[in-house]
């Protein structure tokens, strides 16, 4: 088994990482023996395609089997005659016809025999396996990992055809496994190696020096085995995986019309036919193995039939005659992937639990789980998709899946433990399991939903002919431990070698009188204990054996329960992430949570934590998740996520969280969205509405930095007198986005900038004047008047759009605002706010040399020239220290919402570092650095600066940034924190004058 790995980005990447571009199939189907799950299977599928696992134009296709035993050949036969059908239809024809073939690439997946250790067989065998770049959160099971081999390592490359896999394997393939498809025809097997130890149980290959299969052995003898060894003294396995070019493909589809072939297909038993089994390996490849003569073959006899099946002999011959008629001069090749490996998923729970736990591991492994006492798990164990509250207990080598425990409980070594919830820890209070398997299942008992549990020791055979034992000891002396007897289990004529763990009505499914749980079976581990009452009640129990139990189990309520409990622990999960302050991404979940239609806990969850947060950053996170969810359930429609968020309708709610009533904000807020979520229009609108409503507890957050912004007093300029400001633009050398709000307070910010000139002026600049009319002028660069946009703020209603960036003179409205000079919410006039505090008005220029939306940071040094400028016009000395935060404040104000590193680059001369710790109250400190003689006149030999013609306005840059931020995708926090770091790297470069 393989783990994804996290793709670390350079500083610069900013997006999401995208998984190499697979297999675009035009057909994926899942073939399976359970005639009553089909529509399950179905779902899962499409559902996988939900999770962008399958192309969205892949047609998908769950078939059942024509019959129980028609054999991995005879599946393989119906699924291709199944697929070529589907799409001659959707090609327009009346007919089957193989045309549709040539440019098809289909994959066909066996689910295969049943599986004792997974009600919904191998293929859905959840594994202890994360992918932490898979764009949906979700368990990973034996199928998820198969189709990201087929579709992303062993189909690329491929030519159209047909793949064949089974799912009764765990696989591991590099992601490079070298498969050279030039000038290839026919068909071609996947072989993994294995020990000469191993093969004696399993299918090998043996070919010649240029890869074509001479023959295939299954058990062979030690030397048809050895002659299969190669260099290194490994075998190729048969692997499970083949592939058929379409020519081949053909060939083997024009056999569906052929007698008896035709009964391995869903028509020919429709009209009638015979079932016929056929082994995919040894019935269908075996026949183009070079070494294998056309005698040898029609008399040979595939494993998969069995002792029991000899008098179909015949019938098996004629299948096999047509087969080689059709398919002889088909040429088999092998590709043989060294650095792959092969692991059959037996039936033996011994190596069902070394598969998926890890000795000589440190630590337990928990995947999509919540566990409150991580130290209780013993090493190298598992924990897939649980729930487990107060101490529970994990000996080593033992497996948890799809479990909700509530301690104390205690599960010993060797053990595998499935399907239980809290109903069920009482019957574990007081015990400690050892080697044992543990199983819940849910069943449909003539039509009725219920329970049932199985419990076999880890060293029992789910084989005929086993070893004979239950709960790891022999049958005699189970009998004499627990009082049961033979005729309990097996009916007086049952044949001896029938006697087996398969036939024996073992487990409980009903009793007259109360509900039936795991203690109708733990008994048996202590049955002295309780003076024969238990074994009287166990056997006043209906009970059935393993192999009846198998028709009964409800596959669609299994994975209906593990869908609910993963989500259950999921939301465990919202909250501590949140809470905890991890930098875990919560987008893969909520992208879960909606695609599977239970959007609405998770919005629940989401208010409670925000509601509760006693910190901003918390609370703010938690109200960009709900955004999330809102613009994920919108599925790409409705518009773009950034856009107006003053809709009237959410003013109330943002008024609580304006007075700092989180509580009452977060409940208003959920009121509103529910009259947002009927179509995505609303519901992208209401996003928006989620990340105002974040941008307010982000100002109220940096508007902490208000308390490092003074001014002192000075002597007022007379009336008519000009106060300027001219300012360098900045460049940043390292750390820019560190500085930005809530990264800023959230992780720390650090970023090296170096004030410049442009072409030796100064291009940034205010000024401003006291004029004796009671009004605002407003003027817009550049620096001659008669060129610049004038405005005239006559009354508090022409300064309302003061928080608009696009509005004519937003920027110059919101210094006026935050300088102090007038208060909007006050109820004297502007005339009178004015005359009051000056005797007239102000006239306010602003002006830059640069094009609009450069990236130097004229913005934000703009807004210090004019704070500065206006302060000093209206009497008031401010300095660099507190003007570099009340720009923060004025951002805030204006809804662009900037950092810090544009007014430090730009209002401080030099080069420097501007720092700010991951703590409230926001505070800046800035460093100077010295650098060596002549250094400065090296660097500005070295700067060129040219403008591409090419704008944007940072407020929706920076969206898109704190969107990613907030959802923590694990290539920005790596960024984030790789930034700070860099700025440190640089700073020392820029010291010891460094321009290497």
């Amino acid at each position: 088994m393989e783990t994804s790995v996290v793709v670390r980005g350079s500083p610069s990447t900013l997006a999401r990482m995208e998984q190499p571009k697979g297999v675009d199939w035009t057909v994926i189907i899942l073939t399976c023996q359970y005639k009553d799950s089909v529509h399950v299977f179905q779902r899962e599928l499409e559902v996988r395609q939900k999770w962008e696992q399958i192309p969205p134009g892949t047609l998908l296709l769950a078939v059942e089997d024509p019959e129980t035993r028609v054999g991995s050949g005879g599946a393989t036969l119906n699924a291709l005659l199944v697929a070529a059908e589907h799409l001659s239809a959707r090609a327009g024809f009346t007919v089957v016809t193989s045309d549709v073939l040539h440019s098809a690439r289909i994959l066909i997946l066996h689910m295969g025999r049943d599986f004792p250790f997974d009600d919904c067989g191998r293929a859905f065998t959840c594994l202890p396996v994360e992918k932490p770049q898979a764009p949906v959160e979700a368990v990973v099971c034996n199928l998820d990992c198969l189709l990201d081999i087929m579709s992303h390592r062993l189909g690329p490359g491929s030519p159209p055809g047909v793949w064949v896999c089974s799912t009764d394997m765990l696989l591991s393939i590099p992601p490079n496994p070298g498969i050279s498809w030039d000038n290839f025809r026919g068909a071609r097997v996947i072989a993994l190696p294995g020990s000469t130890a191993y093969a004696r149980n399993h299918g090998v290959y043996l070919t010649d020096s240029q890869g074509f299969v001479l023959d295939i052995y299954y058990q062979g003898t030690e030397a048809e085995i050895q002659r299969c060894a190669r260099p290194d003294g490994r075998v190729p396995l048969v692997s499970g995986v083949t592939f058929f070019s379409v020519e081949t493909a053909e060939h083997l589809l024009a056999t569906h019309v052929s007698p008896p072939l035709d009964a391995c297909t869903y028509m020919g038993l429709d009209s009638g036919a015979r079932p016929v089994q056929l082994s995919l390996f040894f019935d269908i490849l075996l026949c183009m193995a070079r070494n294998v003569n056309r005698e040898n073959f029609l008399v040979g006899q595939p494993p998969e039939m069995g002792q029991g099946d000899s008098d179909v002999a015949g019938y098996l011959q004629a299948a096999r005659a047509e087969l080689w008629r059709e398919l002889r001069d088909q040429p088999l090749t092998m590709a043989y992937v060294p650095d792959g490996s092969y692991s059959y998923m037996t039936s033996s729970a011994s190596e069902f639990l070394c598969s998926l736990t890890f000795p000589g591991a440190p630590r337990a492994r928990v995947v999509h789980s919540q566990v409150e006492e991580l130290q209780l798990l013993g090493a190298g164990s598992s924990v897939v998709s649980c729930l487990l509250e107060g101490p529970v207990q994990l000996g080593a080598g033992s497996v948890l899946q799809h479990c909700h425990l509530q301690g104390p409980v205690h599960i010993g070594p060797g053990c595998l433990v499935s399907g239980l919830d809290t109903a069920q820890c009482e019957a574990l209070r007081g015990l400690e399991l050892h080697d044992l398997v543990l199983q819940g299942h849910h069943v449909q008992l003539h039509g009725a939903p219920g329970r049932v549990f199985t419990l076999v020791g880890r060293l029992d055979s789910w084989e005929r002919q086993g070893t004979g034992t239950y709960l790891n000891m022999s049958w005699s002396e189970f009998f004499q431990k627990t009082g049961v007897r033979d005729w309990d289990l097996w009916d007086p004529d049952t044949p001896p070698a029938e006697r087996c763990l398969l036939s024996a009505r073992l487990f409980p499914v009903l009793h007259p009188s109360r509900v039936l749980g795991p203690q109708d079976l733990l008994w048996m581990l202590h049955p002295q204990e309780d003076g024969g009452k238990a074994l009287r009640a166990w056997r006043a129990c209906w009970r059935l054996s393993w192999e009846q139990l198998q028709p009964c189990l409800d596959r669609a309520a299994t994975l209906a329960s593990r869908r609910d409990l993963f989500f259950r622990q999921a939301l465990r999960k919202v909250r501590h992430v949140l809470e905890a302050r991890q930098d875990l991404s919560l987008r893969p979940l909520i992208r879960a949570a909606v695609r599977e239609g239970c959007p609405g806990p998770l919005l629940a969850t989401l208010d409670h934590v925000a509601a509760g947060a006693g910190d901003p950053g918390v609370a703010a996170r938690a109200l960009a998740c709900v955004a999330d969810v809102l613009g994920c359930m919108a599925e790409g429609q409705g518009g773009l996520r950034s856009g107006p968020a003053a809709n009237p309708g959410w003013m109330r709610p943002f008024s609580y969280l304006e007075c700092g009533d989180l509580a009452g904000g977060v409940h208003a807020l959920a009121q509103e969205r529910d009259k947002w979520l009927s179509r995505p229009a609303l519901l992208v609108r209401a996003a928006r509405h989620y990340e105002g409503a974040g941008q307010i507890l982000i100002r109220q957050a940096v508007l902490s930095a208000r308390q490092f912004v003074s001014t002192e007093p000075a002597e007022q300029p007379a009336p008519g007198q000009w106060v300027v400001a001219e300012c360098p633009a900045r460049v940043d050398f390292s750390g820019g986005w560190s500085d930005t709000p809530p990264l800023a307070y959230e992780l720390g910010g650090a970023v090296l900038g170096l004030a410049v000139r442009v072409d030796g002026r100064r291009p940034i600049g205010a000024r401003a004047r006291r004029i004796p009319e009671p009004e605002l002028w407003l003027a817009v660069g550049p620096r001659q008047d008669k060129m610049a946009l004038k405005i005239v703020c006559w009354s508090l209603d022409d300064l309302q759009d003061y928080c608009q960036p696009h509005a004519p003179g937003a920027l110059l409205k919101a210094t006026f605002i935050c300088a102090g000079i007038v208060h909007v919410g006050s109820k004297l006039s502007l005339r009178e706010q004015l005359l009051h505090a000056f005797g007239g008005g102000f006239e306010l220029h602003t002006w830059s040399e640069l094009p609009h939306g450069s990236g130097l940071g004229t913005s934000s040094i703009l807004a210090g020239a004019a704070l500065a400028a206006l302060q000093r016009a209206a009497g008031r000395v401010v300095g660099t220290e507190a003007l570099i935060h009340a720009v923060l404040h004025l951002e805030q104000v204006l809804t662009t919402g900037g950092g810090w590193q544009d007014q430090v680059g730009g209002l401080m001369p030099g080069i420097k570092v501007g720092r700010s710790r991951a703590q409230l109250p926001l505070k800046v400190e800035v460093e100077e650095i010295t650098v060596p003689e002549g250094f400065v006149q090296k660097l500005s030999d070295h700067l060129l600066l040219v403008y591409t013609g090419k704008t944007r306005l940072a407020r929706n840059l920076l969206q898109d940034v704190l969107r990613s931020w907030y959802a923590r995708l694990p290539a920005v926090v790596q960024n984030a924190h790789s930034l700070v770091q860099h700025t440190e790297e640089c700073a020392k470069a820029f010291r010891q004058g460094s321009h290497t």
